[in-house]
């Protein structure tokens, strides 16, 4: 489902210079998984999401995402690579000026979806995350959340195969972290690949699951327990 090989990336600093945030990295993900990927802020987490729906590309090695190779896509192919994932972020990155059913009815009008049918769909997400009562709000109505449950509705507002989850529960006190968290365990539970990037430990030991940390630009895999 996911294989990355040798895959090595760095960003270029003010002085000219290069940082290096990856290193010849190689791991595999296979469907019905849930992973998590630890490590400090800084240690390349993101860039590693990043990678997997192509919005940064490795300098070596390559990356495959079911049928698609970073070595090998097309500007053309990208759009339909991101419609099989959902990405959950941090920072929610909701429509401020539109509800919560709107903000995740764009998601169906852009894949060209209509009618009687978003409508259905909406409502059905809603009430997966709980959220079926605060439909007609806007994002700065919402707790955090409340509003981190309308971006993970609308990330699998498509029946992505993979779930993509950016530091879900980083900006979110321990108890509301715990009910998104109880989120994203339920969607596992229903067969969906869930990558969750966190450096909230209490999470992992408190629900171990096969967890990959990034150190110096390499990925290790590491006993829950051990943290």
């Amino acid at each position: 489902m996911i294989d990355i090989r040798n895959a090595s990336l760095s960003y270029e600093l003010p002085d000219g210079s290069r940082r290096s945030v990856l290193e010849s990295v190689s791991l595999e993900i296979q469907q019905g998984e849930l992973v998590y990927l630890i490590g400090p802020t800084g240690s390349g987490k993101s860039s590693l999401l990043r990678m997997l729906y192509m919005d940064l590309t490795p300098e070596e090695g390559r990356v495959r995402v079911g049928d698609y190779r970073s070595d090998t896509i097309t500007k053309k192919e990208i759009p339909y690579l991101r419609r099989s994932l959902g990405v959950v972020f941090q920072d929610f990155q909701l429509l401020p000026d539109r509800s919560v059913y709107e903000n995740v009815a764009f998601t169906l009008y852009v894949t060209g979806k209509s009618g009687a049918a978003v409508k259905s769909r909406v409502l059905q997400l809603l009430a997966r995350v709980g959220l079926s009562h605060k439909h007609r709000q806007f994002p700065h109505e919402l707790s955090g959340g409340e509003q981190q449950r309308v971006v993970i509705a609308r990330a699998i507002a498509n029946e992505p195969w993979i779930l993509l989850a950016d530091e879900p529960t980083g900006n979110l006190d321990p108890r509301v972290a715990d009910e998104i968290h109880s989120v994203l365990l339920g969607l596992h539970r229903q067969g969906m690949t869930v990558l969750m990037a966190t450096h909230d430990y209490r999470i992992v030991k408190n629900h171990p699951s096969r967890t990959l940390a990034l150190m110096g630009g390499q990925v290790v895999e590491v006993d829950p327990k051990t943290l």
